[in-house]
This record gives C-alpha cells, structure tokens and sequence, in this order.
C-alpha cells in the first residue's frame, strides 16, 4: 500500500451525508469527546479556545481547516510574546498552538502533503515549548527495526547528583497523540515525582504519517524497545517502569504487559477497547474509527481489514501478564461493551484492580460517577506512583463508583 492509497470504508461513504448531519446538530464531539481531552493538558485557557473553534465546526470537512486557522492564531500569539520578552506567554502560547495542529491532523486519513504540513508545524510549536520550559523535555527517535518511535521524556525536575526517576510509557489511543500526553502545567504524574516517556507506537501520531504500521501485538515490540532505551539513561530508574494506555492504548497497554513480563512493574488500562474483535468500534460506531485504522494498520480494502480486525484479541495472552493492573472503565462504554472488560480481568491473574464509573461512556467524562467520585486520571496518577515508588503487597479487588460518588470494592 502506499502512502497515498485512502482506506475504502462502506459506511463511512453512504454516511458521510449523515456524519456531517449529526456534527452540524451535535457539534464535533458527535463520537467522543475530543476537545476535551486535547485541549485539557493547555489548562482552562485553551479549553475556551478550543471551545470556541469547535462552535464554527458544521460538517466534516471544517474540522482541519478551523483547528488550523485557530493554530496559526495562536502561533503568532506566541511569536508575538517571545519578540516581546515575555517568555511565558510564549510558552504558553506554543504549547497550545501544537495542540491546535495535532487536533487539525484528526480528520486526515492519508499521508497528504497537507497531514505532513501539519506535522511539521505541530513539531515547530512544540519544540518551541520546549525551548521555554522549565523542566526537562528532551524530543527522541527511538529505534524499531528500520524505523524509529518519536517521542518526548518529560523529567519532573533537572535530576541532581545520582538521582533517577521512575517512569511511565503513555499510549493515547488511535486518535491521540504525545503531544497531548502531559500536561503544560501540574502533570499529574509529573507532579508525583514519576518522569513521563509520551510515546507515539505504530500507527499512532507522527507514526501514521510515516508508515510504522500497526499490528494486533507490535505494541509489545514498541514498549519493549522503548523501555531498552529508558534503561540506558542515566536519569531513569529502569528498575521501576510503568505503562499508562487510555482508549485504544488500553488494548495496546495488555499487549505490552503480557510481552514485557517483570519488566513493566505497573500497568494502567483506562478508556477501554478491550472487545475481541473490534466489532463495536469498527462496524456499529462512527465509521470514522474504522477508515482511521484501516489506515493505521495498512489496509486499503475494507474486507482483507475486517479479516485482520479479528487478530485483536486479548484472550489468547491475557493470562501472561504478571504486572499489577489497575483498568479504569465506565459501564456504558459505546465503543466496547464493559462485559468484555469483565472478561479480561478475569483472565488476568496477577494483582488487579478494576474500577467501573457508573453511566459513564467511553471517554469516562461527565457522567455523574465521575463527577461526584474520585476523578479516573487522580486516581490512576496515584496508583502508579504508589506502585513505582514504594511497591509492596496489592490486594485485587472490584470498585464500583455509583452516581453519588460512594464506592462499594468486593474481593477478586
């Protein structure tokens, strides 16, 4: 396949009438809630801004173009401020403008000069950021096989003499990206003394325009590397590595888990795609999810896709992971029903513990659980910091978190 050739996905073009229907009604978080989650680590500012973008989005086709229009806003903000000296709203301002290029690169679902441009001003905005921060962010090109992983390492402060951190590997799903993996200010993990390695797998991010493909267990392969490359900086404890996967980096995260064996020492599962198959996702959600992986994974034909979407399957491997796992999930997840979740927890049988929000979809925001409980991101923050840096014995257990907020844990 080359990197020209659009996937070809049935649905998604007797649809495409309908799609820009519902966003014209619903607005652009018709599938999932993707303003929030790309806006949240730029903090409340960019939340208004990207709110603002999303109220002149009325049909497919507006998504890239009015994210993009907004970024070259933002980026002259930033251009503007650091002429200026104030090297804090330069900062600020670029870090935000890279969130508004990674988010225009969204609708994009082949390698176009257009995606490659936007990658390139994504990059820029960031390595700006960069430049301005404050802590540790140092951009990487870890290799795989005759390709490399980008990525970024966040430290969450300049080490001092001999001192090393333990860190985590990010997964954002199909759709996110490393970019978005911490944020500007206040990081969750960052801030519990855990560094951050944002990684963007085959298929995900910069790699989707590249061509490193996705495979149903290349992931394992990615993390493995990346934690290759972890173990030789002198900064990192590479006695004390994590995994953080969100959505379809949940499905990405077990993978790893099962293939690294004593290497990973903690695995957070949040959002999940855990169905085996895929069937929810691909054929009875959003055709938009299907056509972004078929393209993800190398697939122009929509049957020879549907033949390898049954290769993604947890089941077979489940039972090989060894590390603690914490999966956070809500019940009415619409892109994979939670019986499937049950399932695989059931399968693993190393310490465990699974959180259900109660009436909370895919993206675990808003719902009254979520709400009125222990927010999902605090908690998987906290749970990964107690296991990298004081580890110990984990009881597994079952937490159901209802609408009020009150918890009720059973014993797996």
């Amino acid at each position: 396949m080359s990197h020209q050739d659009a996937p070809r996905v049935r649905r998604y073009e007797e649809q495409r009438w309908l799609i820009d229907t519902v966003i014209g009604t619903v607005g652009v978080e018709w599938d999932q809630a993707r303003v929030a989650y790309m806006s949240a680590p730029g903090g409340v500012e960019a939340a208004a801004e990207f709110r603002g973008v999303a109220a002149r989005i009325k049909k497919y086709a507006d998504i890239d173009r009015e994210f993009a229009i907004q970024a070259r806003r933002r980026e002259a903000k930033a251009k503007a401020a650091e002429e200026a000296g104030n090297l804090v709203s330069a900062r600020e301002s670029y870090f935000v403008a890279a969130l508004l290029w990674a988010t225009a690169r969204w609708p994009i679902h082949t390698a176009t000069d257009w995606l490659l441009e936007l990658d390139e001003k994504m990059n820029a905005c960031f390595a700006k950021f960069i430049a301005f921060a404050t802590r540790p962010i140092e951009r990487v090109e870890i290799p795989f096989g005759d390709q490399f992983l980008p990525a970024y390492l966040h430290l969450p402060q300049a080490p001092k003499d001999g001192e090393s951190f333990p860190c985590i590997v990010t997964s954002q799903g199909m759709d996110g990206c490393k970019e978005s993996a911490v944020s500007i200010y206040g990081d969750r993990s960052l801030e519990r003394g855990v560094a951050v390695l944002a990684l963007d797998g085959p298929g995900q991010g910069e790699c989707f325009t590249r061509r490193v493909l996705v495979t149903a267990g290349n992931h394992g392969d990615a993390v493995a590397t990346a934690y290759d490359w972890l173990e030789a900086r002198p900064e990192i404890d590479g006695d004390r590595l994590g995994f953080r996967g969100t959505s379809f980096g949940s499905y990405f995260g077990a993978v790893a888990a099962a293939a690294l064996g004593e290497r990973m020492k903690a695995c957070v599962l949040a959002a999940v795609c855990h169905e085996p198959g895929c069937n929810t996702i691909f054929n009875l959600a959003s055709p938009t999810f299907k056509m972004r992986f078929m393209y993800m994974a190398g697939y122009a034909d929509e049957a020879e896709f549907d033949a390898f979407a049954k290769t993604i399957d947890l089941r077979g491997i489940a039972g090989d992971i060894i590390c603690p796992v914490l999966t956070v999930a809500g019940s009415d997840d619409e892109l994979s029903p939670i019986e499937h979740t049950y399932d695989l927890m059931e399968r693993i049988k190393s310490p465990k513990k699974l959180i259900v929000y109660e009436g909370a979809r895919h993206g675990l925001w808003q719902s009254a659980s979520v709400v009125a409980g222990e927010n999902p991101h605090t908690v998987a923050a906290d749970w990964l910091a107690e296991r990298l840096l004081e580890g110990g014995p984990m009881a597994s257990e079952r937490v159901h978190v209802d609408s009020t907020g009150a918890k009720t844990v059973t014993s797996y």
